[in-house]
């Protein structure tokens, strides 16, 4: 929000400059961003009189005026602008003079005639976009001041970054209200006084929807001037808060509402046909805004009617169909009490701005509307004239206030100072809140303007602000230190995170709303959790899985020429669960559970001599998944996964630990592949956050001094029979056959097929590592070992020795 500070300082002015002023509006809550003079900086421009003037002998479009500056003498000045005339008096930039953007005034002569400055238009001096001609000023600026002065261009505009819960200081007069209260300093009274009535006409209005208007207030003015001029002092202060001026009706208006934070709207009277009707939209109702635009409107859409035809948006835009113009003559000026929740987020629906609704989606004070109604009258009256109606002040429903209560042990507790009763009661006191105090407990009625006061916290903030924040110490707490255990079986989100960051992972956190298409096709959930408001059109469901994300992530650094990413979240997914239970009670509900899941894609190392270049597989993924799981990593099984619609169905499999699933690994989809353009695929995997928590405590064992033996063993095997299932059934066979005791390690080395043969067996090759603890293993133990893991396969899936 844009303050002038001139503006400001006519309602309320307390002796402080600027610089002190902006700084105790941050330090109580209305953050200043920012401070500028209302025109950059430029010198040398003085105000001057044309005199003279008279065609340019060379130049059909240029002219030589005679220029009064002050000076004691005329200058001569060529100048083209269309406006140029004898009398008017215009911003003369003398010799020396240096304008913004640094441009420098020096002597000239063009086509043969010397210039000894530059008369200026208003885009020139940086105070407006308007070029079509010289800044012409009023007949009673003084010949030879400053411009700076004459129109008081180091006027200040401070600009205040607004928290929604304060839309009482979305004007001038709240502002000054909480300059008075911060600076003990007295408000100007604004003149609300009834205005003379001379006629008695009406427009009957009906509201039919008390939960979107709650109050309607109205007049009729007949017989005014819409052509009639808007002020100098009313159309500076309006482009000096950032409004264009459109017309003498229009400006008066928004000038209403920057002033008191009162949006009103000024229909043509004689466009209304029959009643206004207060009501909601009907389904597909079309409306032509002030700015051009058709919406079709909805049933959750506020509206105000003339009869059957839709006028305008209820605390939004008025209507084109109703607008006033230069040709009005008679109008009916609105002002009204929408309900915030009845105006939240419709104009973002049609993506629309509005000052109207900005205001009124935060609340806007419900009581004062007659009075306001009679300041926007007085000002019409004065610059258009018109001959006045009642005000109809139609009321149905309006908020109600509740007492809010404030203990002040609560008060000190919270803020962490003894702030006295008789301090918070002036606080109360100087902020207009009607109080009573009874056992150190202060009873508040919220006033109409204050919205955001609601629960004790609230008033708590209200005297922190006034009290001053710097004026609390920062004292910090002390406590005693408790040396914390570390239990050792439990694995933090910390460490998890901290496993994968080791092994060059970098951490995103993704959003948790996706869109529609990545649920349905990469994760295979028809029915995903749908969003009511989503921020964005296409983040409009939750998410149920982290990979999609994470394949984004890739897919952006790809774009941008990265040629190794690897990336994980940890986070929550957010599944359907149609019963929950809660106590005795069985509900549907949704799943919350946190997932960890990551994804690589590029070269498998850093590029480098020692190393040749090549892209990173399943294997090195899984390797990587092992290693979180640390000491549990032994537990987990690798099961084929056929059914997963982001994974390629032949390189991916089921996660299984203790028997349960626990995620999935695997390379992307080839056809999500070619639709990304990636060159190749992304190795992915998910896994539940609480697979990862238990950890196996460490046991101490003595390390054995006798040497190990290792033996090969390869066996002709079916092409479906898995690897694992041969590891599983031998580390199963180690715990109940003394033989195998000896079996301290298993790996496969190599797989071979035989190009030329059609059976569909391959040949696996395993290497043992064989130890005995105490003794030296002899020959004919190590065979008999090695005659039993061959017996166990072979009894057990039917493998033959190669």
């Amino acid at each position: 929000m844009l303050v002038l500070e001139s503006w400001l300082r006519e309602v309320v002015n307390p002796s402080i400059d600027t610089e002190e002023l902006t700084h105790r509006l941050t330090m109580a809550g209305l953050e200043v961003e920012g401070v500028a003079s209302v025109a950059p900086d430029f010198s040398g421009v003085v105000v001057a009189e044309i005199k003279e003037i008279a065609p340019h002998p060379n130049a059909d479009k240029l002219r030589i005026c005679q220029v009064d500056a002050g000076k004691g003498e005329l200058l001569q000045i060529v100048c083209g602008a269309p406006n140029a005339a004898q009398g008017i008096k215009v911003p003369l930039a003398t010799i020396g003079a240096v304008l913004p953007g640094n441009f420098k005034i020096s002597k000239g002569k063009l086509r043969g005639e010397e210039s000894f400055g530059m008369l200026c238009s208003a885009k020139e001096l940086g105070i407006s976009e308007e070029s079509a001609g010289l800044l012409i000023l009023d007949e009673s600026s003084i010949v030879g001041q400053d411009i700076r002065e004459a129109l008081r261009l180091d006027d200040k505009v401070i600009e205040i970054k607004l928290t929604p819960n304060r839309a009482d200081c979305l004007s001038i007069y709240g502002v000054a209200r909480e300059v008075a209260t911060l600076t003990n300093t007295p408000l100007k009274t604004f003149d609300f006084s009834p205005n003379k009535t001379d006629i008695t006409d009406t427009v009957n209005v009906n509201i039919h929807a008390p939960d979107l208007c709650g109050r309607f207030a109205g007049r009729v003015i007949r017989g005014v001037n819409a052509k009639a001029k808007t002020p100098d002092w009313m159309k500076e202060r309006l482009e000096r808060s950032g409004q264009r001026s459109v017309s003498a009706l229009v400006d008066i208006s928004n000038y209403v509402m920057l002033e008191l934070g009162r949006p009103t709207h000024i229909f043509d009277l004689q466009k209304i046909k029959g009643d206004l009707n207060v009501r909601w939209a009907k389904e597909g109702e079309l409306l032509t805004l002030l700015n051009g635009q058709t919406v079709e409107l909805n049933t959750d859409v506020g509206v105000v009617a003339a009869g059957d035809i839709v006028e305008s948006m209820a605390g939004i835009m008025g209507g084109d169909e109703t607008a006033v113009s230069l040709d009005t003559q008679d109008i009916y000026v609105e002002a009204a009490f929408w309900y915030p929740e009845a105006i939240a987020g419709r104009a973002r629906r049609f993506k629309l701005t509005s000052e109207a609704s900005h205001r009124f989606e935060r609340g806007v004070d419900f009581q004062q509307i007659p009075e306001h109604i009679e300041y926007i009258t007085r000002l019409i009256q004065t610059i258009c004239g018109g001959r006045v109606g009642p005000i109809q002040d139609e009321i149905v429903q309006l908020p109600t206030r509740h007492p809010v209560k404030m203990r002040l042990e609560r008060c000190q507790k919270i803020l962490g100072i003894t702030v006295s009763k008789q301090q918070v009661a002036d606080i109360f006191t100087r902020l207009g809140l009607d109080f009573t105090e009874e056992n150190d407990v202060f009873t508040i009625n919220p006033p109409s303007f204050r919205f955001d006061i609601e629960i004790e916290e609230d008033l708590i903030e209200e005297v922190a602000r006034i009290y001053g924040f710097e004026n609390i110490p920062d004292i910090a707490p002390k406590a005693s230190a408790t040396m914390l255990y570390t239990e050792e079986t439990v694995r933090s989100e910390h460490m998890m995170r901290q496993s994968l960051a080791a092994q060059g992972y970098q951490e995103v956190v993704n959003y948790s709303f996706v869109e529609k298409e990545w649920e349905q096709k990469l994760m295979g959930n028809d029915d995903p959790i749908t969003l009511l408001n989503p921020i964005a059109s296409q983040l409009a469901v939750m998410r149920s899985g982290l990979i999609a994300g994470l394949v984004a992530n890739i897919v952006y650094n790809a774009k941008r020429k990265q040629n190794r990413v690897k990336v994980f979240e940890l986070g929550r997914v957010f599944k359907r669960n149609p019963m929950i239970v809660e106590g005795d009670l069985s509900v549907a509900g949704v799943e919350q559970p946190l997932h960890i899941a990551g994804a690589a894609w590029g070269l498998a190392y850093p590029e480098q001599w020692g190393i040749g270049t090549r892209q990173v597989d399943f294997f090195d993924v899984k390797k990587d998944l092992q290693n979180l799981y640390g000491s549990t990593a032994n537990q987990l099984s690798f099961v084929p996964l056929d059914d997963h619609p982001a994974l390629h169905p032949g390189r991916s499999a089921k996660i299984i630990l203790a028997d349960q699933q626990v995620g999935f690994i695997g390379e992307l989809h080839p056809s999500w592949v070619q639709h990304y353009e990636l060159h190749h695929a992304p190795v992915v995997f998910e896994v539940t956050v609480d697979s990862l928590k238990t950890l196996t405590l460490h046991q101490a064992k003595e390390l054995s001094k006798q040497p190990v033996v290792i033996r090969d063993l390869a066996i002709w095997a079916p092409n479906t029979l898995a690897v694992q299932s041969l590891l599983d059934v031998i580390q199963k066979a180690i715990r109940s056959v003394p033989e195998l005791a000896i079996i301290q390690d298993i790996n496969l080395f190599d797989i071979w097929k035989d190009e030329k043969s059609d059976a569909a067996e391959r040949s696996l090759a395993f290497r043992f590592v064989l130890q005995d603890p105490a003794v030296t293993l002899e020959d004919a133990r190590v065979e008999q070992c090695m005659a039993k893991v061959l017996e166990t396969w072979v009894t057990t899936f039917g493998v033959r020795q190669r």
